[in-house]
């Protein structure tokens, strides 16, 4: 029997709820490039399931037509596994934000990298909390001034990136809001990824960190302060494709092509190698000493922990001399009252 061809448009996956994102923010464009993703991979609708927890991005499964699940602040690692585990044919998406996944709910989230759940998480990083009204966050850049920071936050952020590739990751992307196409295309890259994919989503806060991300997201300059990585190409760049990168003994290197230096010099991206080492060098790139990395940085493979845990009740389901309840409650010390 020839398998039917399910055939979706990105409104498919648009729920009938208003959007309630303020006018402008990135949200709207992360949506976008999600619906667009679903609708191309072709899954059944009822094999989508959305988790989130608390933020402006989480009120994303009110928007979608799929299945999902609003859960309560950094929790979203947690409950996502839980299904992921019940149902594990499930394509199952977490969807989250800067604080709700590193600062309250830091812990899940890095336990659900090390344990490699076969799920999407979809980052969205303002560097700032927009729901709560302003706060930096912990991806907030030292010196940012913000309502809780009016002198300047003193504290050192973490890179996701990093953290992700730290905490055993085996997919790491990232994308920025405004380009919908990458973004696109990212996500169904994670999406076909057996393991536990982390989607850095660089997002604008237009009410409380507006352009926090402009230098990268700007049509004048996003060529130049931006790299995308794709699997087998040398990592060039530049609005004019004249500059790349090179490793120059422990360190990556910005060079401009010309003057005996060509595409061949270049470092060719492998994001498929085992060992982190340059991938953990890409996720750290910053500007403006160097271009930002786009694209999927890091893409292994590896056994993931839903199936592992499936396996596992098979195999003792089929060993176990206890078949059903009877034979429980007759095992171990039992006797007989007269």
């Amino acid at each position: 029997m020839t398998e039917e061809i399910i055939e979706y448009s990105p409104n498919d996956f648009k729920s009938d709820q208003e959007v309630r994102w303020c006018p402008g923010c990135g949200d709207h464009a992360i949506l976008a490039a999600i619906t667009r993703a679903l609708a191309e991979l072709k899954i059944p609708k009822e094999k989508y399931a959305f988790i989130s927890g608390i933020g402006c991005s989480s009120r994303f499964p009110y928007y979608i037509n799929t299945y999902g699940f609003h859960g309560i602040h950094g929790r979203a690692s947690a409950i996502a596994t839980g299904v992921k585990v019940a149902q594990p044919d499930l394509s199952v998406w977490q969807i989250t934000g800067d604080g709700d996944a590193i600062a309250i709910g830091g812990n899940h989230f890095i336990h659900v990298i090390r344990r490699n759940v076969d799920i999407n998480i979809i980052l969205f990083n303002n560097e700032i909390y927009g729901l709560t009204k302003g706060q930096y966050s912990p991806t907030s850049t030292r010196g940012s001034v913000t309502k809780t920071s009016p002198y300047g936050t003193v504290e050192e952020p973490f890179s996701p990136g990093e953290l992700v590739i730290g905490a055993k990751g085996k997919f790491f992307a990232r994308t920025i809001d405004n380009n919908v196409q990458l973004s696109t295309e990212v996500y169904k890259q994670a999406a076909l990824h057996e393991g536990t994919s982390v989607v850095e989503t660089l997002q604008n806060c237009v009410i409380f960190n507006d352009g926090v991300h402009k230098e990268l997201s700007d049509r004048a300059t996003r060529d130049d302060n931006t790299i995308v990585l794709r699997q087998g190409e040398p990592m060039i760049f530049g609005k004019d494709r004249d500059r790349g990168l090179m490793l120059d003994g422990l360190k990556l290197k910005v060079v401009k092509l010309g003057n005996g230096i060509g595409e061949k010099d270049l470092l060719v991206h492998d994001c498929e190698e085992n060992n982190p080492g340059i991938h953990t060098m890409l996720a750290n790139m910053r500007y403006p000493g160097y271009p930002v990395a786009m694209g999927v940085i890091r893409c292994v493979s590896a056994p993931t922990y839903d199936m592992a845990v499936k396996g596992q009740i098979a195999k003792v389901k089929k060993d176990s001399k206890i078949k059903n309840v009877d034979d429980l409650l007759r095992s171990g010390s039992t006797w007989e009252i007269t």
